[in-house]
C-alpha cells in the first residue's frame, strides 16, 4: 500500500527546498569578493575579444 502523506507538509517541503536551491545559486552569484568579481569580469572580457577578433568581416566584398 502507498504511503500516506499530509499534502500541506509535502507543499511546504517543496517550497524549502526550492528556496535552499534559490538561495545555494545566490551564494554564488553575490558571495563572492571584489577581486574574484574582476577576475571573473576580466577572463569574460578576455573570451569576448578573442571571439570577436575571429568574426567575418563580410562587409568588404572583392
Amino acid at each position: 500500500m502507498a504511503e500516506i502523506i499530509n499534502l500541506r507538509q509535502a507543499r511546504k517541503h517543496k517550497a524549502r527546498a526550492e528556496k535552499e536551491a534559490r538561495a545555494d545559486a545566490n551564494r554564488i552569484a553575490f558571495g563572492r569578493t571584489k577581486a574574484e568579481k574582476n577576475l571573473t569580469k576580466a577572463e569574460q572580457d578576455l573570451v569576448k575579444s578573442r571571439l570577436d577578433s575571429h568574426k567575418r568581416d563580410d562587409s568588404e566584398k572583392p
